[in-house]
């Protein structure tokens, strides 16, 4: 599978700022994935919830300053879940797939 990549990074070389991005699978069985660079975990949780993206694969965490990386992945998906919990309706189901894969790789998240 190939990755395409962003062409401009958000985050400047030596900028303290962590960047989050969606891996996103491509449209096409096989196709190129695509990552998204957002600024916040909130702009994460919230594209994901508006479905601007057509199959999240992972959420991942930079910082490029402290030199730390992360998966979220399971972190977004239980925020999924429990914003979708409080406001009483089910998980959509655009990013279903993307809450159970998370759940059952890293475990801990409850289920619909």
């Amino acid at each position: 599978m190939s990755v395409v990549h962003s062409p401009d990074p958000i985050v400047p070389y030596g900028a303290d700022q962590t960047v989050f991005v969606v891996t996103d699978r491509g449209a096409e069985p096989g196709g190129a994935s695509r990552e998204v660079e957002c600024s916040d975990l909130e702009a994460v949780v919230t594209d994901m919830l508006a479905g601007k993206f057509r199959d999240p694969i992972r959420i991942a965490a930079f910082n490029t300053l402290e030199h730390w990386s992360r998966d979220l992945s399971a972190d977004v998906a239980n925020e999924i879940e429990s914003r979708c919990d409080m406001d009483g309706v089910p998980v959509p189901e655009h990013v279903r797939d993307f809450v159970e894969r998370a759940s059952a790789r890293y475990g801990g998240l409850r289920r619909r």
